[in-house]
């Protein structure tokens, strides 16, 4: 009895967690939308709207600058956020204080920034501008903070990888449903709440409202997080080394993978973020229904939520780069087809879904391929920087988002939409200024992000492969290299790891192996997907491709279990790591599993490999012929140090 209630309390833990994590990612999202998309539209349009319309004009050019000035600034800060984040130790945990504080510190100074502070931005404009800029930054900083220790908090919810995986998917759908929302509610809300409609684009009171609600959300959200979860405490996650700014140049400038891939997506990314940006201002200023844009967003956040569920599926069955190629290419079609569609709701709505449609799947091969950049840039420069690396991206992503920010504010200035414009006083000259920033500059950047990628990216899936390859040959001297206890005398048994039916190590269809270059050992052809400890030690290697672990002795002997032969052309589909590289483990724990018919439905050997790296250190005996069906308490092989 005592052991149901316990699993109920277990199951209600866990359900809890996923959906307070999933409506946390649901509100940052939301406030995220709110502020690097349609917070400039406030500005624009609503925040300087006196007779003067060149003072307006001038205002809105120091407001917008000074956001991008900002927001690149910050950039400067996203390190040193990390390591105080890192540094943290309460008793609440080390991220929900972030969280928590940074959500709501945050979304009470973004609710203040949708004001004109009392009309302090007329009646004193200047010293505004001062307050606006302090505000705005501390806003950001907050923020910072808040997503940062938000997305670095999944690891500390469970130690579970498979745990970690549905907990990520629940909140990149809640993210999703987030992100576009926005887009869906906003001007239907906006006028709703406005006193005047002005032509479609609403008021100070309407945009204020809509804000508060939206930060109301983010923060409620955050709050949420920090009572809905609970942060697995653990000596893997003290003294992190700290990421520095310089050091993710230095990875850029040595990596050239990483360095390619990483100037394609700048490019790619500020084209998209200008393009997305500009779309409300498409449908008030040109198409003049500002309502319509609901109809986008409604689109987009159902699209958005299929995507995420089913956008893995084409990594196993189309190649990377004509993912790419075909996403990009439909992603022209929806411009070109956005670009011509002038007042017809239906061309606009069809060109603006083209282009969205293939937006996450170009992202998809982005994260993929700097992913893959861990592995290169391990066997070029000889060490793994897999923090360092994936730190990258976000980066790009802030940076594409001050640029597309920067150049807005000129752009309405030129084309007229500013404060007191409506669709009927935008003239043709106006809104072809306009289209030209919208779609052909974007087209341009987009053009170059394709350019780059064919003539610089080489990191493919076979290429990759062809790493972890000449990486897992030199595995046993890595280990040996590392941190480790020197072998100590007497006898270790060593149990299987893998119940099924030993078969001789030379016998295996790998070379490497065979050959004996990876120590000796036995194999095993599985007749379960769970792999358990075959003593106490500690996890030293592990892949991205969760298809090998390394493994360290408490007295110093040196494992490798290797399942199956070419299986890293799975990406980790099918396997579950337990256990984390630094962590110790208990002789019977389960350290990862697999899915045998997923490695057979590939047409690949599930065959497990498993030998001693540092073979020439001990004298190594085995106690099983091949042949014998096997279990995971039996007794393979005794291990004594020479």
């Amino acid at each position: 009895m005592d052991t149901k209630i316990a699993t109920a309390k277990s199951k209600q833990h866990v359900a809890r967690s996923r959906f307070a994590y999933s409506m946390g990612a649901f509100g940052h999202d939301v406030f995220y939308a709110l502020l690097s998309t349609y917070f400039i539209m406030y500005v624009t349009g609503h925040l300087f709207n006196s007779s003067n319309k060149a003072f307006n004009n001038h205002m809105v050019l120091w407001v917008t600058s000074i956001i991008a000035v900002l927001r690149i600034v910050e950039l400067l800060v996203d390190p040193l956020i990390g390591n105080a984040i890192d540094r943290t130790n309460t008793r609440w945990g080390k991220f929900k204080p972030w969280v928590v504080g940074g959500g709501i510190i945050s979304a009470i100074i973004l609710a203040i920034l949708f004001t004109p502070m009392g009309g302090l931005s007329l009646s004193n404009p200047y010293l505004y501008l001062l307050i606006f800029a302090i505000l705005y930054i501390i806003m950001d900083i907050f923020y910072s903070f808040n997503d940062v220790a938000f997305w670095s908090m999944i690891p500390a919810l469970s130690f579970d990888s498979h745990e970690r995986d549905k907990i990520a998917t629940f909140a990149r759908v809640g993210s999703t449903v987030g992100g576009n929302i926005v887009g869906f509610v906003i001007m239907p809300m906006v006028l709703f709440f406005s006193a005047n409609q002005n032509g479609g684009t609403g008021d100070d009171r309407g945009w204020f409202i809509f804000a508060a609600i939206a930060a109301a959300v983010a923060a409620i959200t955050a709050v949420g997080v920090g009572l809905g979860t609970h942060e697995e405490k653990s000596l893997l996650r003290e003294n992190k080394e700290q990421t520095k700014l310089k050091d993710v140049y230095k990875i850029l400038v040595k990596n050239d993978q990483l360095f390619a891939i990483a100037l394609s997506y700048l490019f790619y990314t500020t084209g998209i973020t200008l393009v997305n940006s500009m779309e409300l201002y498409y449908f008030t200023y040109i198409l003049g229904d500002s309502r319509a844009f609901s109809i986008l967003g409604g689109l987009n956040t159902v699209i958005g939520v299929i995507s995420v569920l089913t956008f893995p599926l084409f990594t196993g069955k189309i190649s990377r780069r004509k993912l790419f190629y075909g996403s990009v290419s439909l992603l022209f079609l929806g411009l070109l087809i956005f670009a011509f569609a002038g007042k017809s709701l239906i061309l606009v709505l069809v060109g603006a879904e083209l282009f969205f449609i293939p937006q996450p799947l170009v992202f998809l091969v982005v994260l993929m391929t700097i992913t893959d950049s861990v592995e290169y840039g391990q066997l070029k420069l000889g060490h793994r920087d897999e923090s360092l690396t994936l730190s990258v991206r976000p980066l790009l992503d802030k940076f594409a988002g001050a640029v597309s920010g920067w150049i807005i504010g000129p752009t309405t200035i030129i084309a007229g939409m500013t404060a007191g414009a409506t669709a009927a006083t935008v003239t043709a000259a106006g809104a072809a200024k306009f289209k030209l920033v919208m779609f052909l500059a974007p087209a341009i950047l987009i053009l170059i992000s394709v350019f780059i990628f064919a003539k610089k990216v080489k990191l493919d899936e076979k290429m990759h492969a062809k790493i972890v390859a000449e990486l897992e040959k030199t595995w046993g001297d890595h280990l040996e290299d590392a941190d480790s206890d020197t072998p100590q005398p007497g006898v270790t048994d060593i149990t299987l790891p893998v119940a099924g039916t030993l078969v001789n190590l030379k016998d295996v269809n790998d070379e490497n192996f065979a050959s004996g270059n990876m120590g000796k050992g036995f194999a095993i052809k599985p007749s379960d997907g769970k792999v358990i400890a075959p003593f106490s030690g500690t996890v030293r290697a592990t892949f991205s491709t969760r298809h090998a672990i390394g493994l360290e002795s408490d007295n110093g002997i040196m494992l490798l279990i290797h399942v199956g032969i070419d299986t890293v052309k799975l990406r980790g589909t099918g396997f579950i790591s337990y256990f984390d590289k630094d962590q110790h483990f208990d002789k019977g724990d389960e350290l990862m599993e697999f899915w045998d018919p997923a490695i057979k439905k590939a047409g690949l050997d599930d065959t497990v490999m498993v030998t001693v790296t540092n073979s020439k250190d001990f004298d190594i005996k085995l106690l099983k012929d091949a042949g014998e069906k096997v279990t995971t308490t039996d007794i393979v092989m005794e291990v004594s140090k020479k």
